[in-house]
């Protein structure tokens, strides 16, 4: 006598388990009462087919692999228990076919573990973001800013202490963030290239918040400066340009003091020009060309100089007590005094700051900032770096001899190269 079995496919699809059923034989159309009320339930069917039960169990997943198209490898009863023997099989079953996944009950839902391993693990990766869809990839969201809160949601990286655990995901498997879509789109492209570009209609201070709610560092230093750029405007405070700069100075006598306290320069144009002895103190002067200028004796006391670009400038006996230079390019300058008198940099934060090639000896760095700085090749003879944040500091190459190091953090600094050897007396408190 032959007995006909009624075989599903068990399939993982994102939140929720679907069955999908295939039919071939007209025999089914006589459907018992499960088939019927399974495909009102569930909605997903499309073919359905009735097996022969074979003279093996073997035989039944090669018959089952065949119409489903996949490598049968396991087969449940209603229940979920596998079937290990043709002969538990009766006429009539209802049987359940995988390619080696587990049993899911129809009215289970996936696990978070099992929705984590099937959709975080894709390449491609969908947000819905207050209601409005990203689609990415993976590397995207978790090379540009290891630390932020969307690479660790979706890091393949085995340090539990850093990942969390993915938001929920909706009907279509797009994770779900409650957050603005206008101000995350800017912030997604920034992960894309490293750049924050603004629509005319988008304001830079919403996508600072939002920057600082995923906690995308890089972001939040460009969106600040941004943010505070159109403060200042709307407060009516026009940002000096060349052209003023250089009246002033025409204008100035050589034996008077030429002070620009305060004032705003915020992206001006001052390469390759005479800026001697000048006081720049509490000045604005956030993305400045400074490239080639001669600001020895300067006074940059708690001046705002992050993203400036100070490439070659000649920065002897420079008074920068506490001054942002963060991200700031500061290649192949010289601070060193023919008279020997020190640049003093005290307190100074050079947060990811290039300086590359300069010539630093003597110059007081104490207590200063320089986590991620680029000190390559630079001469940091009798240097003082005491207490000096130089964690994940290049240092490859540069002149650290009678250098005071002490109290210095060194976590992750690199010293590949050094041109002296580094003596315990330079490090110990």
């Amino acid at each position: 006598m032959l007995r006909f079995v009624y075989i599903i496919l068990i399939q993982r699809h994102r939140q929720k388990s679907v069955f999908s059923v295939l039919w071939a034989s007209e025999t089914i159309l006589k459907s018992p009462d499960f088939i019927k009320s399974n495909i009102t339930a569930e909605k997903k069917f499309s073919l359905i087919t009735v097996f022969i039960v074979n003279s093996s169990l073997d035989e039944l997943l090669t018959a089952a692999g065949s119409k489903f198209n996949i490598t049968a490898k396991r087969i449940f009863n209603v229940q979920g228990g596998e079937i290990d023997d043709i002969n538990i099989v009766r006429d009539d079953d209802v049987l359940y076919v995988s390619c080696g996944e587990d049993f899911i009950p129809k009215d289970k839902p996936c696990t978070r573990s099992q929705i984590n391993q099937n959709s975080v693990n894709s390449e491609w990766i969908t947000l819905n973001v207050g209601g409005k869809y990203f689609t990415t990839t993976r590397d995207t969201l978790t090379k540009k800013e290891p630390t932020c809160m969307l690479a660790r949601m979706f890091t393949d990286a085995t340090d539990t202490e850093q990942r969390i655990l993915p938001s929920r995901q909706d009907k279509n498997g797009a994770f779900l963030i409650d957050r603005s879509p206008t101000y995350f789109e800017p912030l997604l492209n920034y992960l894309r290239h490293g750049q924050i570009i603004l629509d005319a209609n988008v304001n830079a201070a919403g996508v600072l918040a939002e920057a600082r709610f995923y906690g995308i560092e890089g972001a939040i230093d460009i969106l600040t400066a941004m943010a505070d750029e159109k403060e200042l405007q709307r407060s009516g405070l026009v940002s000096f340009t060349r052209k003023d700069v250089l009246k002033a100075i025409m204008s100035t006598p050589t034996t008077s003091e030429l002070r620009f306290q305060g004032v705003n320069f915020v992206g001006a144009d001052l390469s390759k020009l005479d800026l001697r002895n000048i006081n720049f103190k509490y000045a604005i002067m956030r993305g400045c060309s400074l490239a080639g200028s001669n600001l020895s004796g300067c006074c940059f006391e708690r001046a705002d100089l992050s993203y400036a670009n100070l490439q070659g400038a000649q920065l002897i006996r420079v008074r920068m007590l506490c001054a942002n230079l963060a991200a700031a390019d500061l290649h192949s300058c010289n601070f060193e005094d023919p008279l020997g008198v020190p640049a003093n940099m005290e307190g100074v934060n050079l947060k990811g700051a290039n300086l590359e090639g300069s010539i630093m000896a003597a110059v007081n760095l104490r207590v200063a900032t320089l986590k991620n700085a680029i000190l390559r090749n630079c001469i940091l003879r009798s240097a003082v770096l005491a207490g000096a944040d130089l964690e994940c500091c290049d240092l490859s190459g540069s002149d650290l001899h009678d250098a005071n190091l002490r109290g210095a953090n060194f976590k992750d600094a690199a010293f590949d190269l050094m041109l002296t050897p580094l003596h315990m007396s330079q490090t110990i408190r």
